[in-house]
């Protein structure tokens, strides 16, 4: 059994802890006096660097202090939040992550370059008391201190699990002068103790000029299963968060002074029993919801769904040999072991889904930054969140959508007198949106910018020689170029454009996931980027037919309906190849012409109609055999440039069946509708 490594464990928990603080910074821009999203970055930050010093990464906690005193200061009111505050702490974000990436790496100066950023933004000479961590010793003399009892003790597995009391411990003498006494009455004996547990709590006795939240500070990150009771000593009244068991409690402790102070100078610790009960409920839910979660390495889930597809492909070729049996036990198994395959292949499938909300959450923090960068006022709106897509579409999506949203951004979207001049608001809008579509999902680019200018498009590819000139071209087959590799209209080399490359590696991108491009742009009102990509890469429902004697898997999810088409029929629409589905016409590809099988029709050939979005196709096949759970595989190297198919797969007797490539055929029907058109 491998055991966790608790620095791996550490850095998981650290890049989301990254993620929650940046997405915090970038809901600060637009509400740069919400308390809420102030309080939530700087629990971040202070989570974050009390990890860090636990785990071993003192260079990470250091310079997180830093940002988190800083972040102390707007939420006590000293400094307001300001854009250039959120500029500076997400830069020094970036800098926290390689910390938590390569600790021993040599960073140079980019620690201070960004520390001096800091410090300007919260008030340049005011702003150094804040930024380093003043001793006590050397502290003003407040008008008033006040005196606390804190005792304390953590869960017995909370050293394995990386907590280290003795930061806790330093955190507090920060905060004032400390008198510490370990009770260790807990400790077992020697032959019952465990070396990995803690046994030992803490009675603190703190005089400090900081309130009572500076001290919930040093325990916010383990505060939920931690046992803590604060008092005021000199207060009026016992504030008590969790008290621990009276049996545990530790002994009384003097507070250091020059003279003996008596007994009664220590009031008596007295527990709220109303408390308790308040506390444990939050901490009751707070382990149901941990329970309900487990992070599984993506490696095991790539595995196991490649076990589930040799599983499907075992009982593929059960289900042939039950077929051709007439055994009724057999066929009873048979039928039950298909049906637990599907389910298994199912459930499968819903967990390898993940929605495009973690997708789309990445291009906030780069919206914000070309924004700066290129002195544009930029909106960025996404819908459909919620929409599931395989995990490998989703990591194969990443770079690709980069490129499109750069691109909207900086060849779309005007500057902001551009788009007044032209009677549009300052602000410039890119829309990101997901929505499904049968087998398909759609993730649209949308942007309210200038819209594509198609001279210059028609000019670059015949200068490029794309294009001969004056070759007449659909406006589809005109926006389609500048997805050719190396094509570009900027006229200079930018750091965000100029180069040709980033469209074509969309296209490759979306080619490799079986996926296509759609592009609508109108002068003056802007454009829209549609990819359409499969719901999944791994295993689908399929309907199995044969034309001539090849088999072919159809994907289930794009077909919509399967008529009979008679020889007298196949005849009659001879050089049309049309036929009337409801008083609509719907273009039809003979798949024996297509493949050259060199076979004659069959007398009842079927039609399977097919679609994508809106568009309908039918295809001729000679035999629908059935539907079939079909493991996609690869094509090989030597078939990669063959366009009609999208993947192969293993039936039940061995032999492969190739996977037809819907969007391909559906647009060669389209295509061959509108010659038609023209013909006629």
């Amino acid at each position: 059994m491998s055991t966790l490594d608790p620095v791996a464990v550490f850095r998981t928990e650290a890049a989301e802890c990254l993620e929650a603080i940046e997405a915090g910074l970038l809901d600060l821009t637009h509400q740069l006096d919400n308390k809420d999203v102030v309080d939530a970055v700087f629990r971040g930050l202070h989570t974050l660097k009390g990890s860090g010093a636990m785990f071993g990464f003192e260079a990470l906690a250091a310079f997180t202090h830093h940002c988190e005193t800083a972040f102390d200061r707007v939420r006590k009111g000293e400094v307001s939040a300001t854009s250039e505050l959120v500029a500076a702490v997400l830069a020094a974000q970036d800098h926290m992550r390689a910390l938590v990436d390569q600790p021993d790496a040599d960073h140079g100066n980019i620690g201070h370059k960004l520390l001096a950023q800091l410090q300007a933004a919260v008030g340049g000479k005011e702003a150094a008391p804040a930024a380093v961590p003043v001793p006590a010793a050397v502290r003003e003399a407040p008008a008033k201190e006040n005196s606390w009892r804190i005792r304390f003790s953590l869960p017995a597995n909370s050293m394995a699990n990386g907590t280290n009391p003795l930061g806790l411990l330093d955190e507090l003498r920060d905060l004032g002068e400390c008198t510490v006494r370990a009770n260790t009455s807990a400790i077992p004996a020697l032959d019952e103790l465990t070396p990995t547990d803690l046994h030992i709590s803490w009675d603190v006795t703190l005089t400090s000029e900081q309130d009572r939240s500076a001290i919930d500070d040093v325990f916010i990150f383990v505060l939920d299963d931690m046992e803590l009771s604060v008092e005021e000593i000199d207060g009026p009244t016992a504030a008590v968060v969790a008290p621990a068991d009276e049996k545990a409690a530790p002994a009384p402790v003097a507070v250091a002074s020059a003279a003996p102070v008596p007994p009664a100078a220590v009031p008596e610790f007295r527990p709220v029993e109303a408390v308790p009960a308040k506390r444990e409920a939050p901490a009751a839910v707070s382990q149901a919801k941990a329970a309900e979660n487990v992070r599984v390495p993506a490696e095991r889930l790539d595995e196991l769904m490649d076990r589930v597809g040799e599983l499907v492909i075992a009982q593929s070729r059960l289900s042939q040999l039950a077929s051709a049996s007439t055994d009724i036990a057999l066929r009873s198994v048979s039928e039950e072991i298909e049906r637990l395959s599907g389910e298994l292949r199912d459930t499968m499938m819903v967990l390898r889904m993940v929605p495009v909300a973690t997708l789309f959450s990445r291009f906030r923090r780069l919206v914000h930054d070309l924004a700066r960068e290129t002195g544009k006022v930029i909106e960025l709106v996404t819908e459909g969140e919620s929409t599931e897509v395989d995990k490998t579409v989703i990591e194969r999506l990443a770079d690709p959508l980069v490129h499109l949203v750069r691109n909207s951004i900086d060849h779309g979207l005007e500057t902001p007198a551009d788009r007044l001049a032209s009677g549009k608001i300052e602000a410039g809008m890119v829309t990101l949106s997901a929505r499904q579509a049968g087998g398909e999902v759609i993730i649209s680019i949308k942007d309210d910018g200038r819209g594509i200018n198609r001279e210059r498009v028609r000019a670059k590819a015949e200068s490029s020689g794309l294009i001969q000139p004056g070759q007449p071209l659909s406006d589809s087959e005109l926006l389609q170029l500048i997805f050719a590799p190396g094509f570009s209209t900027a006229a200079a080399i930018t750091n965000l454009s100029g180069r040709g490359v980033g469209m074509d590696v969309v296209k490759k991108t979306v080619e490799a996931l079986r996926g296509a491009i759609d592009i609508v742009s109108v002068p003056g009102q802007g454009s829209e980027v549609s990819l359409r990509i499969p719901l999944t890469l791994a295993i689908i429902d399929g309907l199995l037919v044969r034309v001539g004697s090849g088999r072919y898997v159809i994907p289930l999810s794009a077909v919509e309906e399967c008529l009979e088409l008679s020889l007298e029929e196949d005849l009659r629409s001879r050089g049309r190849s049309f036929i009337s589905l409801r008083d609509s016409l719907v273009p039809f590809l003979r798949l024996r012409d297509l493949f050259r099988t060199g076979t004659k029709p069959d007398v009842h050939q079927k039609v399977v109609v097919i679609s994508t979005g809106t568009e309908r196709v039918g295809l001729v096949v000679d035999q629908i055999i059935g539907d079939h759970q079909t493991v996609i595989k690869s094509m090989s190297k030597l078939h990669n440039n063959v366009a009609t198919f999208s993947g192969a797969t293993i039936l039940g007797d061995g032999s492969v069946a190739l996977i037809l490539d819907v969007g391909h055929l559906v647009a060669a029907g389209q295509q061959q509708e509108a010659q038609l058109r023209v013909a006629g």
